[in-house]
């Protein structure tokens, strides 16, 4: 018999929402460190954090964990490398059985990796709701493969978290409901203040013997920049004659410097060090003269730190960044290039504004709104859970 002080309705009510983040690539880790600091502060959440593997380095994944204060994942799936295809399946068959022996009532993915997708994908069939944070950003060029990710993680999500207004306006050009889009900021910011005094002690400067503001740093990790040997080799040159300038340091992605050996490429002249931790790399770009870079996270990260930041792309999903902060797109032309470090190198550092809502409150406000939506019951199993873990003709 039921207590007669609590009926079952309340006790219903009371049970906590089973959420589950995904994360698999190193972008992912600084997003899920913000989003579950915030759901661990509330009774409402019962969060798992899943771990596919995607990032299996220690420079790629461990590092992150300890210094982000992340707890050690509930699942570990242990996917690592391949194709595209061959990742983005291997997470779906894998998570398959998590979400199937777990039954979480939401999904929280991040980003754009193909970790998200699949998640996705998987939760969608199985009748799971699915959160998206970093939701709506586009660079309109279907080349890439994190832009085939957003678009079809965005169309299956229920709910859209946006860090910057041009997000609103996509998801709204594509006629996703009102209702589901949430301006709310840029968690990956959440943790970058949230770290910033601490990265402010690294001795990674003094590790490498360079000088505040006497250095520029560069990450290179594109398939459209680093998969071509022919583009890959006219950037490689072009950072060398950056590196006449000041000392050029390169963090090389495994992908790029696979790519660079199998090309008989040589760096010469550059200081390059293996990937870096989080706290090392937020020191090292803090105290830069300027970045270049093809990664859509570290315009972000500059534009709050307020270093000149040349993007090695065509185009951008972050347009916020070049409106309002210190980005500046350069595409992958070496004389263009080079003409804009000149330039940077001759000026003064610009000036930038604070996107609106990177503030470092933007996955407080993500907890705010799904406590909210979630303030229902939430059924344990549905009849589309049911029918979709059925066996198909």
């Amino acid at each position: 018999m039921p207590s007669p002080c609590i009926s079952l309705k309340d006790d219903f009510l009371m049970a906590p929402i089973r959420l589950t983040c995904v994360a698999g690539a190193r972008p992912n880790f600084m997003k899920v460190a913000a989003l579950l600091e915030a759901f661990r502060g509330r009774e409402r959440f019962a969060p798992r954090l899943v771990h596919t593997g995607q990032h299996f380095s220690p420079d790629m994944s461990r590092v992150f964990f300890e210094e982000l204060e992340l707890p050690q994942p509930d699942a570990y799936l242990g996917i690592a490398g391949g194709s595209h295809a061959v990742q983005t399946a291997e997470v779906m068959k894998a998570i398959e059985i998590e979400f199937t022996e777990r039954r979480p009532d939401l999904l929280v993915v991040v980003g754009d990796v193909n970790s998200t997708v699949a998640a996705t994908l998987v939760a969608s069939k199985l009748g799971i709701r699915v959160a998206h944070v970093e939701a709506g950003l586009r660079s309109f060029d279907r080349d890439m493969p994190e832009e085939i990710n957003r678009l079809v993680t965005d169309v299956l999500s229920d709910h859209l978290f946006v860090s910057e207004p041009s997000g609103v306006q996509n998801l709204r050009a594509e006629g996703i409901p009102e209702e589901r889009i949430f301006l709310v900021g840029n968690v990956m910011i959440d943790t970058l203040l949230r770290f910033r005094e601490r990265a402010a002690e690294s001795s990674i400067l003094e590790q490498l013997s360079i000088a505040v503001g006497g250095y520029a740093v560069v990450t290179l990790h594109r398939p459209s920049n680093v998969d071509d040997p022919g583009r890959l080799g006219e950037l490689i040159a072009m950072l060398k004659r950056v590196a006449e300038k000041l000392t050029v340091v390169f963090p090389v992605h495994p992908r790029t410097r696979q790519q660079a050996e199998q090309a008989g490429l040589t760096m010469d002249g550059l200081l390059c060090v293996p990937p870096l931790g989080y706290l090392d790399f937020l020191r090292l770009q803090s105290q830069a003269r300027l970045v270049l870079t093809d990664s859509g996270g570290i315009q972000e990260e500059t534009t709050i730190l307020g270093v000149p930041c040349l993007t090695l792309r065509e185009n951008t999903e972050r347009p916020i960044t070049i409106e309002q902060g210190t980005n500046k797109l350069v595409g992958t032309n070496p004389a263009a290039v080079l003409e804009a470090v000149t330039e940077v190198l001759a000026g003064s550092p610009p000036t930038q504004q604070t996107p609106a809502l990177w503030d470092g409150h933007a996955a407080e406000r993500i907890a705010d709104i799904l406590q909210r939506l979630t303030a229902s019951p939430v059924p344990r199993s549905t009849n589309a859970q049911q029918r979709s873990s059925e066996p198909q003709a």
